[in-house]
């Protein structure tokens, strides 16, 4: 019988030798919550796409000044993270935590391995949980037995659907599903979206082939079509842009880069 190194923190479950996409991710962004398996898939992104660490390090970036925001100036203390991924490396509930520690965070995913994970991860955090469901049904999530432990939905609420969107196809519309979301969250809930950008230049336009080759799906938008999720809503300054020009931590950003072209996203709050 094969012992892996890793079976003394090896989750109940899960099979360290079938590579997850969440694991992957973490093992992109250099965590620790991965496997071999894991990492020969990261190699492999990283040869056919070796800006691939740079752009999912600009996404986690993004998403933590859109965190801080949200608790520092906006006042939210619940969040739920859609498409989550492995809640670690500076995630949603360390930002907000360290912000307000009374701050609640769901994360959902569909990947089965996320959730074990997860709770090792997570333990002893009382205001912070991941579940595992599909968050193409809005009323699953919004119905969970932890959801409604965790969440009030009669308070404001910030529904991230940041690594989410891109990975719907149009067939199963993803405006309307942040529709549906939206409908059951109270007014001064916010949302933070973004998709990757259909490039507007060759070099971009090359690295979202080999992205596409890489992830196994991802499904580029237009402007336009970004910039819908946010209808009905209250833009936050500066809007729908690029990751590195939303709120730019302390620096003015330069030109942009071919791959973070490819980003786009914003906040929004409901009226």
């Amino acid at each position: 019988m094969t012992i892996h190194p890793e079976a003394e923190w090896t989750p109940p479950g899960v099979d360290v030798d079938q590579p997850s996409l969440a694991r992957v991710y973490d093992a992109l962004l250099g965590g620790a919550a991965n496997f071999a398996a894991d990492r020969t898939v990261a190699r492999g992104m990283r040869t056919a796409v070796p800006d691939v660490v740079d752009l999912v390090w600009c996404s986690r970036a993004f998403t933590g000044r859109v965190v801080d925001f949200l608790v520092r100036e906006a006042g939210i203390r619940q969040f739920i993270d859609l498409g989550a991924g492995l809640p670690t490396i500076e995630n949603t509930h360390e930002v907000a935590q360290f912000a307000s520690p009374a701050a609640r965070v769901l994360y959902v995913d569909l990947d089965p391995v996320v959730e074990p994970h997860a709770r090792a991860i997570l333990s002893g955090n009382a205001h912070a949980v991941a579940i595992t469901a599909d968050a193409r049904d809005a009323h699953a999530v919004l119905g969970h037995p932890e959801t409604a432990r965790l969440i009030d939905l009669s308070q404001p609420v910030a529904l991230l659907a940041i690594g989410l969107l891109h990975l719907i196809p149009d067939r199963e519309d993803p405006h309307a599903l942040v529709g549906r979301y939206l409908s059951a969250l109270p007014s001064g809930s916010y949302l933070a979206a973004a998709n990757m950008l259909a490039g507007l230049t060759p070099q971009a336009q090359a690295l979202a082939a080999m992205l596409q080759m890489a992830m196994g799906t991802a499904h580029f938008r237009s402007r336009e079509a970004i910039t819908r999720y946010f209808d009905g809503l209250e833009l936050v300054d500066p809007g729908v842009v690029h990751f590195p020009q939303w709120r730019p931590d302390d620096r003015l950003p330069g030109p942009l880069t071919p791959w973070e072209e490819l980003l786009l996203g914003g906040v929004a709050r409901k009226p």
